[in-house]
């Protein structure tokens, strides 16, 4: 089993708890399952409507979004890029801007 080490880690409520928002990043060194030596989680979650965004990859699926009840394919380039667009497809499907 390859080893993991988070590198970021952040959890909060937003609009008087209604909504959760976490975020993972770990460095991996198995290359073989995570070629970008990442794995992560980001999402936000409605507690009132149990809608969500959620941005992660894992084996065998690799970068993906779920938003709702859909999910397509997520091209990763760097981690501040993933957070940005993570911020962008929040404020895009579910109108909280983080």
């Amino acid at each position: 089993m390859a080893k993991a080490q988070l590198v970021y880690y952040f959890k909060d409520y937003l609009n008087d708890k209604r909504y959760v928002l976490e975020q993972k990043i770990y460095e991996v060194e198995d290359f073989d399952k995570f070629p970008d030596g990442i794995k992560y989680s980001l999402v936000l979650y409605d507690r009132k409507s149990k809608n969500k965004v959620l941005m992660d990859n894992h084996h065998p699926k690799s970068h993906h979004v779920h938003m709702g009840d859909k999910e397509f394919e997520y091209h990763f380039t760097n981690e501040p890029k993933l957070m940005q667009d993570f911020k962008q497809f929040v404020y895009q499907y579910m109108g909280v801007k983080l």
